[in-house]
């Protein structure tokens, strides 16, 4: 079978399809045919070797970690009649840009009948952590919050999901392309990064923030850490910008502001399920639809890895197998 290995950190490059021998399902497990790999940025940094603080993979590694596909067989213990079906599941270290993943069964979820695979696999990990971010923050009627990175593929979960909470959106993200998906997908307002006094037209336009959902990091998180309301929330869960923008502790705490950091949105297995199983049930009644902004075969993972990158990706990059 084709998979794509990484043999030593480096550029997009280093991402080599190879071929492989297929693997068989032991005891408890299940075989995917996978027909959409999910791609993460921080996949980029683990690809670089910069994120060995976080993520300690050491090459070679196969990349990936979550794949949609149907059931191809079963190994001992496993129900039969779940070959066949249409699942979506995390690979986790076994890698995901591969043809076939075998996977335990207890991490498998059934997508439903209305859910395409690829709005399965872009809603694997970020339907978890948007619908699991807004278990920890109470967004109500009327408030007004900020979504950063709003035009990824969490970022534009989040506007969707705050905005039909009642709250006023808005929406950060940068260039003409981003900004007219956020408009699409329901934002009250957009703003743009590459404005010098974009934080100055969100002042202007809210009077200040209930709620900022930080997807973004470095000086765009900071920036908007300014505009939180006394009392109000801020969550510091994206770094593509330059890293976490955690405020400092004591500055929060003495204006009422409640912190959560990358720690509060890493859920055990059990509560990613919940919350996955959350965010497929809202797509398959259409509450959510994920924004898929390009998809890439398999054997053109450096340039998915590439799109992400350089950031002309809008929405979720996925593979397709």
């Amino acid at each position: 079978m084709r998979v794509v290995e990484v043999a030593a950190f480096g550029g997009p490059e280093v991402l080599t399809p190879v071929e492989a021998p297929g693997p068989s399902p032991g005891p408890g497990e299940i075989l995917v045919e996978v027909a959409v790999a999910d791609v993460l940025w921080v996949e980029t940094a683990i690809r670089r070797g910069t994120a060995g603080e976080h993520f300690p993979v050491v090459p070679p590694y196969r990349p990936g970690v979550g794949v949609a596909g149907t059931v191809g067989a079963v190994g001992a213990g496993v129900d039969p009649a779940w070959v066949g079906r249409r699942v979506v599941t995390r690979t986790d270290e076994r890698g995901g840009y591969v043809e076939r993943a075998v996977v335990a069964l207890d991490g498998v979820l059934p997508v439903p009948d209305a859910v395409s695979l690829p709005d399965a696999a872009a809603l694997l990990h970020d339907g978890v952590t948007a619908f699991g971010l807004l278990d920890r923050v109470p967004v109500r009627d009327g408030d007004r919050v900020l979504v950063t990175a709003a035009a990824g593929g969490l970022g534009a979960l989040l506007v969707q999901r705050v905005r039909a909470a009642g709250a006023y959106v808005v929406a950060a993200a940068r260039g003409a392309a981003k900004r007219d998906a956020l408009h699409r997908i329901g934002a009250d307002l957009v703003v743009d990064y590459g404005d010098p006094d974009w934080t100055d037209q969100v002042r202007t336009a809210t009077g200040g923030l209930d709620v900022v959902l930080d997807g973004a990091g470095g000086a765009y998180g900071r920036a908007a850490f300014t505009l939180v309301r006394d009392g109000g929330w801020f969550s510091a869960h994206g770094t593509p910008a330059g890293g976490f923008a955690v405020p400092d502790r004591e500055a929060a705490r003495s204006r009422g502001i409640a912190v959560l950091g990358i720690a509060d949105v890493q859920f055990t297995p059990e509560r990613r399920l919940h919350h996955l199983r959350a965010a497929l049930a809202a797509a398959a009644a259409g509450r959510v639809r994920p924004l898929i902004g390009q998809t890439f075969p398999l054997h053109r993972a450096a340039d998915a890895h590439r799109a992400i990158e350089d950031r002309s990706a809008i929405g979720k990059t996925l593979l397709t197998v």
